[in-house]
């Protein structure tokens, strides 16, 4: 069987904000094993790259060793890549700035890849570009469009595009959490994140479910996100007047998606599980502070609510999200 490579680290948001063209390389390459050259697993709470993608858009993956400099690591992976056959590789990465992606095509020539589509050769294409107007950066997903020009154009404002393709096993985990609130109306949130920058806290959330709990009484709230994040689902059980459903580390990323899809609105941090509901169809409020400039990794398809405060999202306040609630669910 003929094979080729997709060279793409990253995380759950990572991976999403590239889903478009995971799939157009799929229907590019349908007779071809797609394996993915990633990061496996990025951290404890970042999902490795296969279990978010799923097997109809790639089938393997091999670990790439982050930030080593061992001659003898970088062997070894030059061994495992010729040893799999595959003569193209598409180049699908976040920014790394332009003397690591020479010396990244450098090295995978040497690993005997005669075509490597999509490598950004200059700066702009390596990194997006900012409104000088406005401030504001250019989508991470639009960025990648740019580099990948090479693969056709792909349509980031067709839903389709951001298909996860779950399975019926996938939606029978999801649909099998969230049953006992399936004839309520529901929220799901995510509280959790890696990086401390991007948390809102405790207080803020109690605060806020509390409200949206007083004016939605018979609502269900589903909480999704890794198992760490249940001590905070602890913190806010007692304002929160209906069903709840704590879903922290019990399922999978695509089958949190599909427990998601059942909801009718998402609220959370700049983090993955905001781009997996995204995807999912499913209508979601952002909390993004200074970590990142405004758009960049803003959820891109579906009808969203990015509330994106540079003083820090913990300057975004809780009346700020419950008028965002009204806006989305009335």
């Amino acid at each position: 069987m003929k094979r080729l490579i997709i060279y793409r680290l990253g995380s759950l948001g990572d991976t999403i904000i590239a889903l478009p063209f995971f799939r157009r390389v799929a229907e590019l390459y349908p007779d071809h094993e797609r394996i993915v050259l990633t990061n496996v697993p990025v951290s404890s709470k970042a999902a490795p790259l296969l279990s978010v993608l799923g097997t109809e858009i790639v089938h393997g993956a091999l670990s790439y060793p982050v930030g080593t400099r061992s001659p003898a690591a970088l062997w070894d992976l030059r061994r495992r890549l010729m040893a799999l056959g595959a003569d193209t590789m598409i180049y699908m990465m976040p920014s790394r700035g332009v003397v690591n992606v020479y010396r990244d095509l450098l090295f995978f020539k040497l690993c005997g890849f005669r075509s490597i589509i999509g490598v950004p050769y200059t700066r702009d294409l390596d990194t997006c570009r900012i409104s000088p107007q406005t401030g504001e950066e250019e989508p991470e997903c639009e960025r990648v469009g740019r580099a990948l020009a090479a693969l056709g154009p792909v349509d980031l404002h067709d839903p389709a595009n951001w298909d996860l393709a779950l399975t019926p096993a996938e939606l029978a985990a999801g649909r099998g959490i969230v049953a006992p609130i399936a004839s309520v109306p529901s929220i799901a949130i995510n509280m959790g994140g890696k990086a401390a920058q991007k948390d809102w806290g405790v207080d803020n959330w109690r605060s806020l479910l509390g409200a949206i709990s007083q004016k939605h009484p018979g609502h269900g709230l589903l909480v999704v996100g890794a198992a760490e994040d249940s001590a905070r689902v602890d913190a806010i059980r007692d304002v929160w007047r209906g069903p709840l459903i704590d879903a922290c580390g019990a399922l999978a990323p695509r089958e949190s998606a599909a427990a998601m899809q059942t909801a009718q609105l998402f609220i959370g941090h700049d983090s993955g599980p905001l781009h997996l509901a995204s995807a999912a169809g499913v209508p979601c409020i952002g909390l993004f502070g200074d970590f990142n400039r405004p758009r960049k990794w803003h959820p891109y398809v579906g009808r969203n609510r990015t509330i994106h405060d540079m003083r820090g999202v913990r300057a975004i306040t809780v009346d700020q999200v419950v008028a965002a609630v009204a806006e989305q669910i009335g």
